[in-house]
């Protein structure tokens, strides 16, 4: 019996903008990604991850993209955020305080190894808005 092969996309560099929400803060929660090549082509990634804070959204949006980037093969990662928050903490301008934080962070740190290059780059939430519409979509489909 043959067994199919996974077909991998290999990128070289990607731009990824990611973000997670939550309804109630703690409550309902959803991610939501957007993976572009030089290019300028774009895929569309959304789940619903039950319930998180805000934050704990955040950063788990964030280490979907980057699993979905090793998926794919890419050498060099620039992330786009809108949390000022996971920004900073990712960049080693804040420490992480919140005990319930310092997992998701450790494991973007150790996915991160498996590329030549990732950067943390905070924009405004306007910036974002492609990835802030999957996660409000997300979340109303399950609330």
């Amino acid at each position: 019996m043959a067994t199919k092969r996974r077909h991998t996309t290999r990128l070289t560099a990607v731009k990824i903008y990611s973000d997670g929400g939550a309804r109630g803060n703690p409550g309902p929660a959803g991610i939501g990604v957007v993976i572009c090549d030089k290019d300028g082509r774009c895929k569309k990634f959304s789940r619903f991850i039950g319930r998180a804070t805000n934050n704990q959204a955040e950063y788990q949006a964030l280490i979907f993209a980057l699993e979905k980037g090793r998926e794919m093969q890419t050498q060099e990662i620039e992330c786009f955020l809108d949390s000022e928050l996971i920004t900073n903490q990712l960049n080693g301008v804040y420490k992480i305080k919140n005990k319930a934080l310092k997992p998701l962070f450790e494991k973007v740190i150790a996915l991160s190894i498996f590329f030549n290059s990732v950067s943390f780059r905070h924009i405004p939430r306007e910036k974002n808005k492609k990835a802030d519409k999957l996660v409000n979509q997300v979340i109303d489909a399950h609330t």
